[in-house]
């Protein structure tokens, strides 16, 4: 079982902790979230097909395979505080790194600006994650992630909309006077567009070197989990990693959440745009699918664990994000839209039920097993170019049968949709069977 060394009876000195946290999701809620204003931004820019667009968010995502081991160790090292100091310097540096490549309006540079600050989030993700989880009752520990998350789509939903006023303006018009104008004008038009990024991602990098300072003189108190019991008489302790089942099923679910939840969000303004609506409108589409999620995290905050368990609450989300996959590719139109962003409410409980559910009865282990959940992450770096590469195949499939363009795109970008069914099946799985795979009945 994990606990903490706070007692219950000093709850109130976990308050300012909780809130320190909860400014950090909203930090990385904000970072993470304006990428759904990037992807159709950096594909105008820099002249990408979907799948290439999508990038955006694998470069953000896979810095959580590369850097969670990495994170692990550095934690144990300097510590907590110290360490979530060093991801906000760390992001803020990859912030600046946009300066540059929006001069030069070269991706690879984008993305390594964006693979930084998603070295940076690794950081601070391997560390508030789990302190969050076990600062306080496991059995409520989702209830507290909630709140977490509250925030950080909050972020997400002010990042998305902040972002996407900034780099969406005026792109309708450009991409008309884009298909007409000469090699030289073109160039010129693209530089322009590229420069929008440079004000706002200053403002960015100051604001998160302020906070890194802030952070390494914040009160944070240590809190650990209790080590495994010790073994009865006749009976064998845990020696390795390897004999949890659950988490490694643990893993690979929070692997396809995270594949599910960056498709919801960071697609449906690109979707918009695919399906017709002006970019001025489908800059809000993100918001939908975010505040669907605050609305839910709301909800789970009140009801877990007094009048749902999370494993519950876990099936739920699983059923409803079946249901919502099939709704997708079935409708079309705005409908097919809102039913993107009511993935939001399928997609919000299935972190805060993941993490507790998968780190039960780690011990010792739970430092180790974190790493890896956040290694997880990395399914929002490989599933979106999965779904793209979907979209980019069913098109020239469709246009080389003969149908426009537009009707193509809009088709093959609706019909993308299907990768979501097999991740939430699976995350059904998980939510009945895999959670208690090797764990001992009481």
């Amino acid at each position: 079982m994990v606990n903490t060394t706070i007692s219950s009876s000093d709850k109130k000195n976990t308050l300012i902790p909780i809130l320190i946290i909860a400014s950090l999701f909203f930090v990385f809620g904000f970072v993470t979230w304006i990428n759904g204003a990037l992807i159709p931004f950096m594909k105008t820019i820099n002249e990408l097909t979907s799948a290439q667009s999508l990038l955006v968010a694998s470069a953000s995502y896979i810095s959580f395979v590369v850097m969670a081991l990495p994170a692990s160790y550095i934690l144990a090292k300097i510590g907590y505080k110290k360490g979530m100091s060093l991801g906000l310097f760390i992001m803020g540096f990859g912030a600046l790194l946009f300066i540059p490549a929006a001069e030069a309006r070269t991706y690879w540079m984008f993305l390594t600006g964006i693979f930084i600050q998603g070295a940076g989030m690794t950081l601070l993700q391997t560390a508030s994650n789990p302190y969050i989880t076990i600062l306080g009752p496991i059995d409520s520990a989702a209830k507290r992630i909630a709140i977490m998350g509250i925030c950080n789509k909050i972020a997400g939903a002010l990042g998305s909309l902040i972002f996407g006023s900034i780099l969406l303006s005026g792109i309708d018009e450009i991409k008309e006077k884009l298909s007409v104008v000469n090699a030289v004008e073109k160039a010129k038009l693209l530089d322009t567009m590229a420069d929008s990024v440079v004000t706002p991602y200053i403002t960015m990098a100051v604001v998160l070197f302020i906070l890194g300072i802030l952070i390494r003189k914040a009160p944070l108190p240590d809190v650990e989990a209790e080590p495994i019991a010790e073994a009865k008489e006749g009976e064998t302790t845990k020696t390795s990693i390897f004999q949890f089942p659950h988490l490694w099923l643990g893993v690979l679910t929070l692997f396809m959440y995270v594949g599910v939840e960056v498709i919801a969000g960071d697609t449906i303004i690109a979707y918009g745009i695919a399906l017709g609506f002006p970019a001025g409108d489908a800059k809000f589409f993100t918001t939908f699918t975010l505040l669907a999620m605050v609305v839910t995290y709301g909800l789970g905050a009140f009801l877990i664990p007094r009048y749902i368990s999370q494993a519950l609450a876990l099936r739920a989300s699983a059923v409803l994000g079946i249901l919502l996959s099939f709704c997708i590719v079935a409708s079309t139109g705005f409908t097919s839209i809102l039913f993107v962003a009511a993935l939001g409410i399928a997609n919000a409980l299935v972190w805060p039920a993941i993490w507790p559910l998968t780190l039960k009865g780690l011990g010792k282990f739970t430092k180790t097993a974190s790493a890896l959940l956040i290694m997880a992450i990395s399914g929002g770096a490989i599933i979106p170019p999965l779904y793209g590469k979907f979209v980019d195949i069913n098109k020239a499939d469709m246009l080389a049968q003969g149908m426009n363009d537009v009707t193509a795109t809009a088709k093959a970008t609706t019909e993308g949709y299907w990768i979501l069914l097999p991740c939430y099946v699976f995350i059904l799985f998980y939510a009945v069977i895999g959670h208690k795979a090797g764990l001992k009945k009481k």
